[in-house]
């Protein structure tokens, strides 16, 4: 699998490893220049590169609290940047674990590096574990966890998109807790693939208590999208951390903003789940748009629910605009559909919409162009004054 040691030299390894912790000892063998008494909140700011703030609150930490000498600290940062580190980077680090500082490089952080390098992880992997979870870096049973997550997600770089998310993903259980999970997913016809994918957005389906699970199984269900179906994944992404008042709340939002009933808000929800995680303030502009601006009837835009999670400002405005200047205009047939020029690509858009009328409307590209990057033009410049075409 990963066991990458294959194609490394031997020599090669225990000579890097050599580098990392005689680094750390060196720093450690340093005399220091400042004799007067340890602060610890001053060192933070200073060595560790925190800001005055973060670094007052680091300096609370209770493991902290006694520390009377930047001896063992000075060891720890040299081990960090010799793992390739950067300043911001180590500050981030000492910010999630101010008890980083303390560990001992030769006993713990130098084996952990020693063993997770035997495992077949590069100097960048390393780090990145350091700085997304240094607390679980230094403990015994990483090589373990990795064992069984990188597989699962099936590649290191799924695995730190979830572990981005929650790194309580190595401090959790994996006998206990994050098998039985995957055997209750696996119960509703998802299939591996189906999971890990869905776990790299939502990993507390990884973590959590499995009653919680079931619960945001049951969840995905009462919205309308029985298990085993396509759409029961994509469902219950969305549902995972959202309680049923929350649901219930943003169901309430919908029909109240797009004026549906409650079919149509439950037809809306179980085509297209991901409308659930609209903001209010989005959901009345948009809505404000669609009905005002370009007419349309709540019964359409119930049929096509994609309408509401496309951007207002990068897509439904602009090409709302360029279809209505093409039909005022007479370059577009009336009864071309807003829906189609919304759903195609944006490459599509333009080689149907922008391109064929160059020469009728030598702005239109400069203007659609401006009005995607938020720049919306008073009107669009379809040809210079006086050239007999509208504006709108």
């Amino acid at each position: 699998m990963l066991h990458l040691q294959k194609h490394l030299g031997i020599s090669f390894r225990h000579q890097w490893l050599f580098s990392v912790t005689r680094f750390a000892a060196t720093a450690a063998s340093a005399p220091s220049a400042d004799p007067a008494p340890f602060a610890v909140e001053g060192y933070l700011v200073a060595s560790c590169h925190l800001t005055r703030d973060k670094a007052r609150k680091a300096s609370k930490a209770k493991a902290l609290s006694h520390l009377k000498s930047p001896s063992n600290p000075d060891t720890v940062l040299a081990f960090l940047s010799g793992l390739g580190l950067s300043p911001p980077d180590i500050a981030a680090a000492v910010v999630r674990d101010p008890a980083l500082l303390l560990c001992k490089v030769d006993k713990t952080l130098a084996p952990r590096l020693a063993e997770l390098r035997d495992f077949g992880l590069s100097p960048s992997q390393i780090a990145q574990l350091v700085l997304l979870a240094p607390t679980r870096f230094r403990h015994p049973d990483i090589v373990s966890k990795l064992q069984y997550y990188i597989p699962f997600f099936g590649s290191f770089h799924d695995f730190i998109r979830a572990l981005k998310k929650s790194s309580y993903l190595l401090g959790v259980d994996l006998e206990s807790v994050v098998k039985p999970n995957v055997s209750c997913l696996r119960e509703c016809s998802l299939s591996a693939h189906e999971i890990s994918k869905m776990c790299i957005i939502q990993p507390r389906l990884l973590y959590s208590k499995q009653e919680s699970v079931r619960a945001m199984l049951a969840r995905a269900e009462d919205i309308g999208i029985p298990r085993g179906t396509t759409m029961f994944r994509h469902a219950l992404q969305f549902v995972a951390g959202r309680s049923k008042e929350t649901i219930s709340c943003k169901m309430e939002l919908l029909k109240k903003t797009f004026r549906w009933s409650d079919a149509e808000v439950a037809r809306v929800v179980s085509r297209n789940p991901s409308v659930l995680t609209i903001s209010e303030d989005i959901a009345w502009r948009v809505s404000e748009f669609l009905h005002s601006e370009v007419g349309l009837d709540p019964e359409y835009i119930a049929r096509r629910p994609s309408l509401i999670k496309y951007s207002l400002e990068g897509r439904l405005m602009p090409r709302h605009y360029v279809v209505k200047f093409l039909k005022v205009n007479g370059l577009l047939r009336h009864d071309r559909d807003y829906y189609t020029a919304l759903k195609w690509t944006e490459k599509v858009f333009v080689e149907k919409f922008i391109n064929p009328y160059r020469e009728a409307a030598p702005h239109l590209a400069e203007d659609y162009a401006d009005a995607c990057r938020g720049k919306m033009p008073s009107r669009f410049r379809l040809q210079e004054p006086g050239a007999g075409l509208a504006s709108v």
